[in-house]
């Protein structure tokens, strides 16, 4: 990516990533020895230069990328033993949403609020509705590869299942 694009990159989600907020992911581990915070950004730069490259609506590919995961507990910090499909993969992107509406709303539109809500299909149901939630969907899926390299992720994801 060229330098003037990182520098229009940050113009668009600088007043989200700079926050006091925010910046609290960057305590909050994802997959691996990767940080909300890390990984967030990454899928932002994924996105903004996928949507730039297709010609589509790459602001909002942007800040849907990096509030897509702005969920308020660590997943690993979660100790009650919850239904499968109650667990973080099913039910962050409504929490990062909901948080997302709650301090960043000024940022938001329609395809962002979908991105963000759909952003774990096929694990949620409903595909994304505009273009802007496939990239990000893809990009994050692409970002979050470390999630097969991480014994920690695979033993708390499928705890349900007996050894032997």
């Amino acid at each position: 990516m060229k330098p003037r694009d990182y520098k229009e990159w940050y113009k668009i989600v600088r007043p989200i990533i700079t926050s006091k907020e925010y910046l609290k992911r960057k305590k909050f581990r994802h997959h691996g020895n990767t940080s909300v915070y890390e990984h967030s950004i990454r899928v932002s730069l994924g996105a903004f230069k996928l949507a730039k490259m297709l010609r589509m609506d790459y602001k909002s590919a942007a800040i849907a990328g990096v509030l897509h995961d702005l969920y308020t507990t660590p997943w690993q910090d979660v100790t009650v033993d919850l239904p499968f499909f109650k667990r973080h993969a099913f039910s962050h992107a409504r929490c990062a949403l909901e948080n997302s509406q709650k301090y960043y709303g000024k940022y938001l539109n329609p395809k962002i609020e979908n991105a963000i809500l759909r952003h774990m299909f096929p694990l949620n149901i409903k595909p994304p509705r505009y273009s802007t939630g496939y990239i990000i969907t893809i990009v994050d899926k692409c970002v979050s590869m470390d999630f097969v390299f991480c014994k920690e992720t695979w033993a708390k994801t499928f705890r349900f299942l007996k050894r032997g």
